[in-house]
């Protein structure tokens, strides 16, 4: 079992709280590259590449258009249709022009369909009782099968309410009978000055 991915947040009192995460999975997705724009985003031309908005993705093995290869460097789908996805951070106005190959390189999303999840926040990790917790359940992990994401969402009201400087936590996806260990780490609580 892959064990959970360290991440650490800030959270501002009395402010609505959004972290949008995406879990892959390590199978890679090779998809056919036809085309590529030389414009700023650059726009990739991969028919039925299934690649949602947010998703890492390199580009690697084009022709002509070499500058956009890249072995190591991923970069985040910021728009898509069935057959393109808009990188904004990429800048390809001064590449040479694609002449053809090249293949858009991705990891495939966790299948998120009838996944639930759990989040509890602690003071410290053997404490017994749990400062608060977010479920998909009470609304505040919102789980989207469409874009692959998983959202931890806590309103202005909850926010305001905290007192703790720094807590401990932990969020499990489950599956069926399947318990998953997905994040953990601490948030720290900025205290609210504008109330």
């Amino acid at each position: 079992m892959q064990a959970p991915v360290k991440l650490n947040f800030k959270m501002y009192q009395g402010s609505t709280f959004k972290e949008v995460l995406r879990r892959e999975t390590s199978t890679k997705v090779y998809v056919p590259i036809t085309g590529i724009t030389q414009a700023a985003p650059v726009v990739i031309t991969a028919p039925s590449h299934g690649c949602p908005v947010g998703w890492r993705t390199k580009v690697t093995n084009v022709l002509g258009m070499t500058d956009i290869n890249s072995s190591e460097v991923y970069h985040t789908v910021t728009g898509t249709t069935n057959d393109t996805v808009t990188i904004n951070a990429v800048n390809a106005i001064g590449y040479k022009a694609y002449v053809s190959g090249g293949v858009l390189e991705y990891n495939e999303p966790f299948n998120l369909t009838g996944v639930t999840a759990r989040m509890q926040l602690r003071s410290k990790i053997t404490d017994t009782v749990s400062i608060d917790d977010y479920t998909t359940e009470n609304g505040k992990i919102v789980i989207n099968t469409t874009d692959k994401t998983i959202a931890i969402l806590v309103d202005a009201v909850t926010t305001a309410s905290y007192t703790f400087a720094s807590v401990v936590y932990s969020m499990e996806l489950i599956n069926g009978t399947e318990v998953i260990p997905f994040i953990t780490g601490t948030i720290s609580l900025e205290k609210e000055i504008t109330r």
